[in-house]
């Protein structure tokens, strides 16, 4: 079966962006590549447990095992070591995306307290790619509260075969992105 979102893209979306920018092939319109969900893990350098319960956590809101982040170079100031875990991060494409992203929307945003919307002028980057950074990660519906021993922030980034920040923030509003309005 697939995806509600997918199926919006295909219908609609693609023959409203490709009308609005003037594309001459169906090829040209921007497209969703990939979303890739990252947590980064501080204590899991010294507490191999606190890794395994955000592994765990980031398993139940995306429906697909992490792969363990390890650090780069080690940096006296933070305790890190070389090859220590730092975090963990998911790369959702396909259909798991479209239902992330589809209960990004719908059901976990609206849930962050005093929400207005994510700024639309930040997190674009040069390359038509946004990144967003939620602070906990309770706002999922998937998580139990009850288990929660620490809120745990994450960075989702949406990475778009679109060209420009323009084209990748007509495609995001067309999935109806909650955007703050200026």
């Amino acid at each position: 079966m697939q995806a509600r979102l997918y199926k919006i893209y295909k219908e609609s979306i693609t023959a409203e962006l490709k009308e609005k920018f003037g594309y001459k092939n169906i090829h040209q319109v921007p497209a969703l590549k990939k979303i890739v969900v990252n947590m980064g893990v501080g204590e899991g350098a010294q507490s191999l447990e606190v890794l395994e319960k955000a592994m765990e956590e980031l398993s139940t809101i995306t429906g697909q095992q992490p792969a363990m982040r390890r650090a780069k170079k080690s940096i006296a100031n933070f305790k890190i070591r070389r090859g220590n875990p730092v975090g963990c991060k998911v790369t959702l494409r396909r259909d798991k995306m479209y239902e992330f992203l589809d209960r990004l929307i719908n059901v976990a945003l609206p849930r962050v307290r005093d929400f207005q919307g994510v700024p639309s002028n930040k997190g674009f980057d040069s390359g038509g790619n946004y990144t967003l950074g939620l602070k906990e990660q309770t706002i999922f519906p998937e998580v139990n509260l009850d288990k929660v021993k620490k809120a745990q922030g994450m960075d989702i980034s949406f990475v778009t075969t679109a060209s420009s920040r323009d084209e990748a923030h007509a495609l995001l509003s067309a999935f109806n992105f909650p955007f703050r309005r200026k």
